[in-house]
């Protein structure tokens, strides 16, 4: 809306007493362009009624009314989830006061005297309330956004972890078994076999199926360790010995208890976490000792992994194993928890998981105890 143009509507609600005082208004909207259509009111209750009826563009009220003052409307206004623009038009107000009472939410005030400007902060009004609606609706379609991001993030991670799952009991009950059934036979082979290049052969080939088996039991591990049926400590105590024999790195794992009792999400959000943190720290940390350390102390499970490698800055772009560790917040949000990352240049750097926990009465806290 432009002052000035000709057909410029406009819907206000004037809460006036003086009849002078709301033709002075009008005539002011009037020679600005403004097409307004005023409902004027001199009482609270009839001010309260127009109100809820709604439809109102802008509102403009004197400051001291008859038992009553434009705070006491602005009162009933500012319970509505999105009131028009308060404006007031009043002579009988300081200054001081009128700040004060924009800072309380009114859009702006207009002294009875300089009427000309009404046209000018109606205007105004209404674009920044016209901005503040723009804002509010970019901040719902964020928000819905990012509940989406998450919803999509979950049923990704819960597909690729039944995925996994399935791939694993295929490499344990066809590949390993198969690749056992052949081992059999070669070792049979080899033993009565009266030919030495051919016991030479099907030793040579049942060293490479046992490397074969190896192999797939590895990889079966990685997709779905049996550990986590035995419980999250058990797992990453797995995870840390076998991280350990790879890469020659000390790992030390301190958990509160033996047995740390969580269902099957937050479980395997934890393991992916450690396992996810140690990949990075083998990659590019460069350290010589690991630490991990499994609490569920205080109602919230917390798993930090850390190392005295040669750290990151956190804060730059495009760094190593970012991708990752993203990954992994957007994994602890699904359970309903959050993933700090902390790091400086040569001092290590530090992966902390963070879940709340339902209450358990049933699960009393130990002292933590090295596992």
């Amino acid at each position: 809306m432009l002052c000035g143009t000709t057909n410029t509507r406009l819907r206000v609600l004037h809460l006036e007493d003086s009849p002078a005082d709301q033709a002075l208004a009008r005539l002011a909207l009037r020679r600005a362009g403004w097409e307004a259509r005023v409902d004027a009111v001199d009482t609270l209750e009839a001010f309260q009624a127009r109100l809820q009826e709604g439809g109102h563009d802008v509102i403009l009220a004197d400051y001291h009314l008859p038992g009553f003052t434009a705070l006491d409307a602005w009162t009933l206004v500012s319970r509505s989830p999105a009131p028009p623009p308060f404006i007031l038009v009043s002579g009988a107000i300081g200054e001081t006061a009128a700040v004060e009472a924009i800072r309380g939410g009114m859009a702006d005030y207009v002294l009875k005297d300089e009427l000309a400007r009404l046209p000018h902060v109606i205007e105004r009004a209404l674009e920044v309330q016209r901005a503040r609606q723009a804002q509010a609706q970019a901040a719902r379609e964020l928000a819905a956004s990012r509940q989406s991001l998450a919803e999509l993030t979950e049923h990704l991670q819960t597909s690729i972890e039944q995925e996994r799952a399935a791939i694993a009991r295929e490499i344990h009950d066809d590949i390993g078994g198969a690749l056992t059934a052949v081992l059999f036979d070669l070792s049979w082979i080899g033993r009565h076999s009266e030919q030495a290049g051919v016991r030479e052969h099907a030793q040579a080939a049942t060293a490479m199926l046992q490397h074969a088996l190896g192999a797939s039991q590895r990889i079966m591990m990685n997709l779905r360790p049996p550990m986590l049926d035995q419980g999250l400590v058990a797992a990453i105590q797995w995870l840390a010995d076998n991280f350990a024999q790879r890469t020659g790195m000390a790992v030390h794992l301190q958990a509160c208890r033996p047995h740390i009792a969580l269902d099957d999400a937050l479980q395997l959000v934890a393991y992916r976490t450690a396992q996810e943190a140690l990949t990075n720290i083998s990659k590019y940390a460069q350290a010589r000792t690991v630490r991990i350390d499994l609490t569920d102390t205080e109602g919230v499970l917390t798993l930090e992994v850390s190392d005295d490698g040669r750290g990151f800055d956190p804060a730059a772009p495009g760094r190593p194993g970012s991708f990752g560790l993203q990954g992994l917040r957007e994994r602890a949000r699904t359970v309903g928890g959050w993933l700090d990352v902390s790091s400086r240049p040569g001092q290590g750097s530090s992966v902390i998981l963070s879940v709340p926990l339902d209450p358990n009465p049933e699960n009393p806290h130990d002292p933590c105890s090295a596992v």
